[in-house]
């Protein structure tokens, strides 16, 4: 990865973060990003399949979104042992707003502004 990715990635983050939305996990952003941007249906042994991980770590990260309304679980109704991950509108709400964040940090750094976009070295010794 560049430095420049890697910079706009920063850039990206401290948007976020200074946003005032939830701290995600990596692991929770992720899953919201499969449930939202690849096919469904979704369960959560296929999303654990995915990710490479238990189904019990799924499980807690989808109960914390389904707190926040990003997620919900919905019984499938032609076999009712299943158990379906959807989208919500929250959720769609949030990652839009994410995908702005990002656009907008990229944007500034298209400005040309160095000032933005310091070296990983410089960064590293910044201590």
């Amino acid at each position: 990865m560049s430095e420049v990715s890697l910079s706009g990635w920063m850039r990206a983050l401290v948007g976020y973060v200074r946003s005032g939305e939830p701290d995600l996990t990596n692991r929770q952003m992720a899953l919201l990003m499969i449930v939202y941007l690849t096919p469904g249906p979704h369960t959560v042994r296929g999303l654990a399949r995915v990710l490479g991980v238990s189904k019990p770590v799924v499980t807690r990260a989808l109960n914390t979104l389904g707190a926040l309304g990003y997620l919900r679980r919905e019984r499938d109704q032609d076999d009712r042992r299943n158990v379906f991950v959807v989208r919500t509108s929250t959720g769609a709400d949030f990652l839009e707003g994410f995908k702005r964040n990002i656009r907008t940090t990229g944007e500034r750094a298209a400005d040309g502004d160095p000032s933005r976009r310091p070296a990983l070295s410089q960064l590293a010794h910044a201590r």
